[in-house]
């Protein structure tokens, strides 16, 4: 981790944009998608949330970073928005979530993990996240219709488990471990739960 200073809102972003997309056939992220490519609607959300940097998580795929780099450039995003390199990427989400990490600064309150194949997450709920997270508890997530989405907002003291994830999988039981520890924050749409797995789903957007 990092040690240069973690700006005014103390609060740190992933996008995690570094898998394959093999049930989508390849090329899942840069698939045409509202006038730019479908990767571009996480990094929106992502730089709507107050976080102070974005650091969006690549793997085999150079031109993913491209695509995040030439969208930072039309935001204005300026230098918030970094990329970082998943060396084992092949190995699943948990080596993409570990580089992430491993680049959040260390005096950060918080990180938002985002995924790079949800394009709908409401831009005003990062802020909500971070204020339940002020509370005191671990870990804030959405829900929607009883069902825990996406983005989730993890404190300091799980950033060592996240780091620690092996496969391809997410912090899923993590947060379930967590009981009370875990707040969760009502979203107003289906945008927390919705992910592009394939083609056909994009019909959705």
């Amino acid at each position: 981790m990092t040690t240069e200073g973690a700006g005014l809102s103390g609060l740190e972003a992933i996008v995690l944009a570094a898998g394959s997309g093999s049930r989508f056939g390849g090329g899942k992220l840069l698939a045409p998608w509202r006038g730019g490519v479908l990767l571009d609607g996480a990094l929106a959300a992502a730089l709507a949330s107050p976080a102070h940097t974005v650091t969006v998580v690549w793997g085999a795929d150079p031109a993913v970073g491209e695509a995040a780099r030439s969208f930072a450039e039309r935001a204005d995003a300026g230098e918030r928005l970094r990329l970082v390199h998943a060396p084992r990427h092949a190995e699943g989400l948990s080596a993409s979530l570990a580089a992430g990490i491993a680049a959040v600064r260390e005096d950060a309150r918080g990180v938002f993990v985002f995924l790079g194949d949800m394009p709908r997450i409401p831009h005003d709920l990062a802020a909500q996240l971070a204020a339940a997270l002020d509370a005191g508890p671990e870990a804030a997530a959405p829900t929607f219709q009883g069902r825990r989405g996406h983005p989730v907002l993890f404190g300091p003291a799980l950033w060592p488990r996240l780091a620690a994830l092996s496969g391809d999988r997410g912090a899923g039981a993590l947060l379930m471990d967590l009981g009370e520890r875990l707040a969760l924050v009502p979203a107003p749409d289906d945008g927390v739960l919705f992910d592009v797995d394939r083609p056909a789903d994009l019909g959705g957007l």
